[in-house]
């Protein structure tokens, strides 16, 4: 018995044993195969190749050149395949050094998953080294193989305003290269000023060519600068080629509401990290391109093959996905002509149909030609940046402004519908100066016309501060801010464009009496986009409801009411004190009056100060206008700086020349 027990005890030592250096085994296995999948992931090719067997090295010696060539066979393979995220599965197996394994990763053209493959290791000096073969870089690959990647390119959606008239597409372009055969270095001075670049770019891409035989890409010049390509053309050894890309067909008066797109950034690749784009990608940049680059951008095809002598074998392969077509409101000619009005001075202006909603044109100006910004900016166009500080990449269409006197139509609105305006009521003011109590120390209101007696027509007319900010005082901060919402301030209004966020005051109440007066005639910390003011405005010639803006009809085709923000019983009265802005010839907004048509609109200007003390602020103008028989235009003009120049005489016949221009069509 005693026999039998030892027999039985070293039995069950033995098969222990067996089973602790078969754990182990597995284990090394485990861990090889694991760090193999953790330096492919992190592109570490050379640390991946310390862990190849002896024979696999010197396989790589005789077919590659060494570690460099192996680094540089896995680098561009799969930089062009674009692969990532490399699962390795092991599969049970009685074999230490023939590994079942299922694989995938996930290449430009999708997802490759293979099943039942094989590694092989080799152990040597107690560790197990993988015995390597093309077929690790991709299944079915021998040696001899060559991986090509062929994309077919989708085009990009255009963007067409509300006639059809294409304002972004793919289209062609001239690329200018120099062959550096035939070339003659003297001629770089010549091309250099035909293209409006400096000679040292050019001559900087000459030294940099390391191959005869190889075209040096210059720059890509838009369709719209033929001048220059015919140009370069005549200069020996400038070679032109048309090639596809983005172009803009309406130039400088859509850049910014357009943007442009561009190579895409490390930064903007890693945050899209999930949506297909690749180092090589454009993305939208700004503008339009950028806030619908989801439905805008197109989706590459790609054909992964091995090519082997005349047999191609294909690995993966995906069609190529056009982009979307986006259809705007935008009325191009309107566009154009409040651009061309605007004359490059600082500022903004919407448009809209008063009972559509529908925003007819959104302009920025200054602007820039998003051609500039997908092909080069030449010499001329970087020192104009340069001097204008950039002025030109503001979009001050989605910027909030003070909206000075433009705010007592919401003033006005808010009073009649609480009874705190009664329209045959006159106020008695004395002088251009006033307060309403001394708690408000030094601080006063002021006007520009002294008259005793005003009643809610004069004060609109004349843009009388002192009665709004009375009636703002006697209305209250709760219904004052309540009202306001009721016209987009401090609410938040859903629109297909970024906008900044309008603001009753800084902290979203108003508990100062001197600031609720303020805020009364459109000072204090009230701050409206350009489209809230055209809005407001709308609402006289749509029955006192604001719609909500469209600018994308293509995917918001059907109005919808914002709001219901002027009583009907307030509307006549309104419509009347409004066009007295400009029919009446007292009316500060008297130089748009157009024969025949019945308008209504309000002059504003917007002090810009760092405190209430400030004496030398500057000041925006406002004009914003509406017509009120047929509602097709509702139209708001910002300018910024404009301190030396009287809104009246300057900024209202820009607006008024607008109006006509539209109408007259």
């Amino acid at each position: 018995m005693k026999l039998k027990r030892i027999i039985l005890l070293i039995s069950i030592i033995s098969f222990t044993m067996i089973f602790l250096v078969g754990c182990g085994t597995k284990d090394k296995v485990q861990s090889s195969i694991n760090n193999y999948v953790q330096l492919l992931n992190e592109k570490k090719y050379d640390e991946f190749y310390e862990g190849l067997s002896k024979k696999s090295k010197e396989y790589i010696e005789t077919e590659y050149g060494g570690k460099e060539g192996f680094i540089n066979k896995y680098t561009s393979i799969y930089s062009a395949m674009n692969v990532s995220n490399i699962k390795i599965a092991l599969k049970e197996s009685k074999e230490n050094l023939q590994v079942p394994i299922s694989i995938s990763m996930d290449t430009s053209a999708g997802q490759l998953k293979y099943d039942d493959l094989i590694i092989k290791l080799e152990k040597e000096d107690n560790e197990y080294k993988i015995s390597w073969s093309e077929s690790l870089i991709l299944p079915n690959m021998i040696q001899g193989d060559k991986i090509r990647v062929q994309i077919y390119n989708g085009s990009r959606g255009r963007i067409l305003d509300r006639d059809g008239n294409i304002l972004a597409y793919d289209g062609e372009v001239n690329y200018i290269y120099i062959n550096p055969k035939t070339f003659d270095k003297s001629n770089v001075s010549n091309l250099a000023s035909i293209l409006d670049i400096s000679e040292e770019y050019i001559q900087n891409k000459l030294d940099s060519n390391s191959n005869p035989d190889h075209l040096i890409f210059i720059v890509k010049v838009s369709k719209y600068d033929e001048e220059k390509a015919s140009k370069a053309l005549e200069i020996e050894g400038v070679n032109v080629q048309v090639g596809i890309s983005r172009v803009y067909a309406q130039g400088e008066a859509f850049g910014s509401l357009l943007g442009y797109i561009g190579n895409i950034t490390a930064e903007e690749l890693e945050k899209n990290s999930d949506k297909g784009y690749t180092a090589s990608s454009q993305i939208g940049k700004n503008g339009l391109e950028q806030v619908y680059e989801e439905k805008l951008r197109s989706k590459d095809g790609v054909h992964i093959y091995i090519e082997r002598g005349e047999e191609k074998i294909t690995v993966a392969k995906t069609d190529s996905k056009d982009g979307e077509d986006i259809q705007l409101a935008i009325d191009s000619k309107l566009q154009q002509e409040i651009y061309n009005q605007m004359d490059n001075e600082k500022g903004a202006s919407i448009a809209m149909n008063s009972t559509t909603g529908e925003v007819l044109a959104m302009v920025s100006s200054p602007s820039y030609d998003s051609n500039t910004l997908v092909s080069y900016k030449t010499k001329t166009i970087a020192k104009e940046l340069e001097e204008s500080k950039n002025a030109e990449f503001d979009n001050r269409a989605n910027n909030a402004y003070s909206p000075g006197s433009t705010m007592k139509l919401i003033t006005a609105a808010i009073g009649l519908e609480n009874n705190v305006i009664n329209p045959n009521e006159k106020m008695s003011i004395k002088g251009l100066t006033w307060q309403n109590s001394s708690s408000w120390g030094n601080y006063k209101v002021s006007r520009v016309k002294d008259i005793d007696s005003v009643g809610l027509y004069e004060a609109t007319i004349y843009s009388d501060n002192i009665y709004f900010a009375d009636k703002a005082i006697k209305l209250g901060r709760e219904k004052f801010i309540s009202g306001a919402k009721k016209f987009g301030i401090g609410a938040d209004i859903k629109f297909e464009y970024p906008m900044a966020k309008s603001q009753i005051s800084n902290s979203g109440s108003i508990e100062d009496e001197i600031l609720l007066a303020d805020t009364g005639y459109g000072q204090g910390e009230v701050l409206t986009t350009p489209l809230e003011v055209t809005m407001a405005y709308s609402s006289l010639a749509n029955g006192g409801k604001i719609m909500a803006p469209r600018l994308v009809i293509s995917e918001n085709s059907e109005p919808n009411i914002y709001s219901e923000a002027i009583s009907k019983d307030f509307l006549e009265e309104l419509k009347k004190d409004f066009s007295g802005v400009i029919n009446d010839p007292n009316g500060s907004g008297y130089l748009c009056k157009i024969d025949g048509v019945n308008l209504a609109g309000k002059t504003g200007t917007a002090e810009i100060k760092s405190s209430k003390d400030d004496n030398n602020g500057n000041e925006n103008s406002w004009f914003v206008a509406v017509d009120l028989d047929n509602s097709k235009l509702s139209i708001a003009m910002v300018m910024e700086d404009m301190k030396d120049k009287s809104t009246s005489s300057y900024l209202v016949p820009k607006v008024k020349n607008v109006i006509k221009s539209y109408l007259n069509r």
